[in-house]
């Protein structure tokens, strides 16, 4: 097995994404959000925000608008076919709503392998904001799995 270059301090360019009105309606939908300041823009008016409401979780989904969100995997020589999701989260800063323009940024913060070098785990951390004003910070663990020795 050839070991593919530590990952820590990998960076991705930053990525801007427009938040769509139509986007977060059907990610509502998708999810089973029946409240109407994800769906129905006079309510979330009424509710004293300026446009719908960016679920929570849809930062992950928006985050995979990049060109390509994966390029950072391949630049360390790891197949996608041996990747799984392990885990999100989310830290939060303030609300966002469509119409706002968000930008990702992203780096490695840790590269760890377990189970006899047979499970790699990567922790990439994402910083979102809006204009410069931090909206949100994600974090997300990506389990490889890795060949074993002679195959």
């Amino acid at each position: 097995m050839t070991a593919s270059p530590n990952a820590v301090g990998l960076h991705t360019p930053p990525s801007t994404v427009l938040v769509e009105r139509g986007r977060l309606r059907l990610f509502a939908k998708a999810i089973g959000e029946s409240g109407p300041v994800y769906t129905d823009v006079e309510a979330a008016h009424q509710a004293g925000h300026r446009d719908l409401l960016v679920p929570p979780t849809f930062l992950f989904c928006l985050e995979m608008d990049r060109p390509d969100p994966f390029a950072f995997l391949k630049e360390v020589g790891i197949d996608l076919n041996n990747v799984l999701h392990g885990e999100q989260s989310f830290t939060y800063h303030a609300m966002s709503f469509a119409g706002d323009e968000l930008t990702f940024e992203s780096h490695i913060s840790d590269d760890r392998e377990r189970k006899g070098r047979t499970l790699r785990f990567l922790t990439r951390r994402t910083r979102v904001t809006r204009a410069d004003e931090p909206i949100a910070d994600l974090s997300n663990v990506i389990v490889v799995r890795q060949p074993e020795a002679g195959t």
